[in-house]
């Protein structure tokens, strides 16, 4: 009877242990992210690398303040071709295929801004690059959410942002390290400098599988199937999630009714409170005028008191790594804590951040104390911007969106996204000289507390829920 008694022992603690055991983390999805996400080093190394690298070009070509201008923010507003051929692309080529495409742009785009020589060239060059930017920017988000599990999918996604910081820190690094080459030569080194990355990176996302909802969708059920039993945490969840895609790909449609006319001209009401969120989140995170920063803190720093151009540029490497480091409380706390309560602490503390900056830029006259003053709040402001607002609204937008429509509304959000950047860091310039350029800051403040509003009325919370039990959620 001992005997037995220890066999039953034996027999149970496995089976009582694994009821305790927490899943693995899926590192092959955590790879497949991280592939899929590099390739926006590349977008933030050529969006920020103008905001250094305009002080030389305006010397070497003789640039006006409105070219200068229209040059750093054209990128944005020329994604929009991209950005809306996106969804289409992304479902005809595949998720992979496009950031394969994107990484050819990119590559493109970086040498033909090297051997510009011109404004007509250099405006092409941005035209180019842009391309590649606009795939990236949509097509990674859709592939990280659609790979991930839903116990990390916070964590994976805003690996996008984070890559992106990289890219816009290392601008920074660049402007700084090549400043004291002569003006024709160090602008266009610093371009140069992303001609061969996206070689590499495009032979890395072919190592990538595809997603498993655009095989499904395709009906290559098999193949999904293998894809999801090395993305997710168990067996079962691969089992659950493949029968929520079938059931989501299988659901039936109306006839005759498209996509885009499904989203914008017919949407049911769940689909239309889905796009007010994916709208708003997209049109505030850059109303807040967190790409005026970026760009232009070079003139903000002139204009608290900052006469060295080593001193401004050294201050801009602080941005950067301020907003990297930052960006990283996002991959902890997604997850943990929630997409709105980050969200709701981030654009408060960037409306608050900004209306500082702006009284510091209104009081007294440039001094040290005053520059000081300045740099510390323009770091604030970009760190609490990175603690949410920076990825969250990519990443919600990816999530809340319906298998059907998620491509296309991801590109509806993400050129929304990029028209406002681009209005934003088109109208800097001019905006400071009507308005003043604390008048700017207030404005940027006051949007950036409207976000914070926005999120508490409008946006439920999407933490831990599967991608497919989302139309759920907003049909309430």
């Amino acid at each position: 009877m001992a005997h037995d008694g220890a066999a039953d022992e034996a027999n149970t603690a496995p089976l009582l242990a694994s009821k305790t055991e927490k899943p693995r983390r899926n590192m092959y999805a955590f790879g497949c992210a991280t592939l899929a996400s590099m390739t926006t080093i590349l977008m933030g190394y050529n969006l920020a690398l103008m905001s250094g690298a305009q002080l030389f070009i305006r010397e070497d070509l003789g640039l006006t303040d409105e070219q200068v201008e229209v040059l750093a923010g054209s990128m944005n507003v020329y994604m929009l071709v991209s950005i809306l051929a996106a969804g289409w692309t992304a479902d005809l080529l595949g998720r992979r295929g496009t950031l394969v495409l994107a990484n050819g742009f990119l590559m493109a785009g970086a040498l033909a801004m090297s051997l510009g020589g011109s404004y007509a060239a250099l405006m092409a060059a941005r035209f180019v690059t842009s391309i590649g930017v606009g795939f990236a920017l949509v097509v990674a988000p859709v592939y990280n959410a659609e790979i991930s599990p839903a116990s990390v999918r916070g964590v994976l996604s805003s690996l996008l942002d984070i890559f992106v910081n990289v890219g816009i820190l290392l601008s920074y690094v660049s402007n700084y390290a090549l400043a004291g080459l002569p003006v024709h030569i160090g602008w266009r080194v610093m371009y140069a400098i992303g001609v061969l990355p996206p070689v590499f990176l495009a032979a890395g996302v072919l190592c990538m599988p595809e997603s498993p909802r655009w095989l499904a969708m395709r009906g290559r059920q098999a193949d999904a199937r293998a894809v999801l039993v090395r993305t997710s945490d168990t067996a079962a969840e691969a089992e659950l999630r493949l029968e929520e895609i079938k059931r989501v790909v299988e659901a039936p449609q109306d006839a005759g009714v498209g996509v885009w006319r499904e989203l914008i001209f017919q949407p049911s009401a769940m689909v239309r409170r889905i796009l007010v969120c994916v709208v708003g989140l997209n049109f505030l995170q850059q109303a807040a005028g967190i790409d005026a920063i970026l760009l232009y803190s070079p003139l903000v720093f002139k204009k608290a008191g900052m006469s060295s151009s080593h001193a401004i540029l050294g201050a801009t490497i602080a941005i950067g790594v301020v907003k990297t480091c930052f960006i990283l409380v996002v991959s902890f706390f997604s997850d943990r804590v929630g997409r709105r309560p980050l969200l709701m602490a981030s654009s408060g503390g960037v409306a608050l951040s900004l209306a500082a900056l702006a009284l510091t830029l209104c009081v007294g006259e440039p001094s040290p104390a005053s520059a000081a003053a300045c740099v510390t709040f323009v770091l604030a402001s970009v760190a609490a911007f990175s603690v949410g607002f920076g990825s969250l609204p990519s990443t919600v937008s990816a999530e809340i969106m319906p298998l059907r429509l998620r491509a296309q509304g991801a590109s509806l959000g993400m050129a929304v996204n990029r028209l406002t950047c681009g209005l934003v860091s088109m109208s800097f310039i001019s905006l400071s000289a009507w308005i003043t350029m604390p008048g700017c800051f207030f404005l940027y403040a006051g949007l950036a507390a409207t976000a914070c509003v926005f999120v508490f009325v409008r946006l439920p919370e999407t933490r831990g829920r599967s991608l497919e039990d989302m139309d759920a959620l907003f049909s309430k």
